[in-house]
């Protein structure tokens, strides 16, 4: 007869283990280690270019760079709800892997002689040594500053300190940092986003690059998990309000839902919608005099900082999306605000579902609804009841 024990309340006096361990994390699985493998190491997972704006004003394009990485270090340890990037790492990603990916992407756009700007991203922080070997970091920064190509990178706010930046700056010195803040209410960073900072580390932060003259780019999210749409878009202005003065440009980031992150899990299990893109319009429009107290649009006078919405997968179901019939036209709208900062760019935009996205607004700002009530906007509704 087997001696084995049923679990109880009490145990066994053994030492308790971590539900981290006992519960697969999605890029631990079978399957995501050898999706992994399979990608070429000497190939960065996109290069792509974008119509931009010069920190001058000026009209350019940008080349943007997203590196094959070991991924964030935050995320090797807990990780943010909403963020899926680990989807594109590669644990054994070396020094001379990440050369390789780096002059794949200058010999496919010629040393980036037609653009201006060059972003690099790393599903990570650059600047951060435990992602991103120091040779590689430097790399990076002295090509841009030879080529006279203006540099964006995305950091998390505990790299920036006073000795990393001025180490940077002795190599570059025409570069931009681009911190995903996600929302400036400590709240939200710790029971929506699970950042692992407080609002004052990106204060601290945006002190040591202004000290340092490197221009000041802040991700802000739009809609992070247990959000409904009326306090979305009632945060989503008081922060861009909260931040403008410090930023040099504003990136607001409405939520896509992406692989294996617990705002997929929550989208799957039908508890959260991502954001309408009327609500983008409407977040844009309250913000612009904050942004252009004077009317002008980017590069007028009076302006405080540029406000950049990009909505990614806009128009789809796991993106920012409305009806169907009207996604293409506002997403266009709002990507042309993003390049001209003139929001006459909203002028004509009409549909009927914008009565719908009213009403929703409107009844989530008048019940207590924390999930939101927001229904499937596309497809048939009764099918969608009858679901299982």
């Amino acid at each position: 007869m087997s001696n084995h024990k049923s679990l109880t309340l009490v145990g066994e006096g053994n030492k308790g283990a971590r539900i981290h361990d006992l519960v697969k994390a999605p890029a631990n699985t079978p399957w995501a280690k050898a999706r992994q493998q399979s990608w070429d190491a000497n190939e960065p997972a996109t290069v792509y270019f974008t119509p931009e704006t010069l920190a001058d004003g000026t009209p350019t394009s940008a080349v943007t760079v997203i590196l094959r990485t070991k991924g964030c270090h935050w995320w090797w340890s807990s990780g943010c709800t909403f963020c899926g990037y680990f989807n594109d790492t590669r644990d054994d990603v070396t020094n001379e892997d990440l050369h390789a990916q780096w002059a794949y992407a200058k010999n496919k756009f010629d040393d980036f002689k037609d653009h201006g700007m060059v972003k690099v991203y790393t599903s990570g922080s650059l600047l951060e040594d435990r992602e991103i070997p120091v040779p590689f970091q430097e790399t990076v920064l002295r090509d841009c500053q030879e080529l006279g190509k203006e540099l964006i990178v995305e950091s998390r706010c505990e790299q920036l300190t006073e000795e990393k930046l001025e180490w940077a700056t002795s190599i570059n010195t025409s570069f931009a940092v681009a911190i995903g803040l996600e929302a400036y209410d400590d709240e939200v960073l710790r029971f929506h986003v699970n950042k692992g900072f407080t609002t004052k580390s990106w204060d601290r932060a945006v002190t040591n690059l202004q000290k340092y003259k490197i221009r000041v780019k802040t991700y802000l999210m739009f809609k992070p998990p247990f959000m409904n749409e009326a306090d979305a878009l009632l945060h989503g202005v008081k922060w861009i309000e909260a931040v403008a003065d410090r930023s040099d440009e504003i990136s607001v980031n409405p939520m896509n839902i992406q692989r294996g992150t617990i705002i997929d899990r929550l989208h799957r299990h039908n508890e959260y919608r991502p954001p309408w893109l009327w609500s983008l319009v409407e977040m844009i429009t309250r913000a612009h005099p904050t942004i252009h107290p004077q009317g002008t649009g980017n590069g007028g006078a009076g302006q405080v900082s540029r406000l950049i919405v990009h909505p990614t997968a806009g128009g789809r179901v796991r993106g920012a999306h409305n009806c169907g019939a009207c996604d293409s036209h506002v997403v266009a709208a709002i990507e042309r605000y993003a390049v001209s900062g003139d929001i006459q760019e909203f002028d004509g935009l009409a549909c009927d579902c914008q009565k719908a996205w009213a009403e929703e607004v409107a009844l989530e700002h008048a019940l207590p609804t924390p999930l939101g009530i927001s229904k499937p906007r596309r497809g048939n509704l009764l099918n969608a009841l009858r679901a299982p």
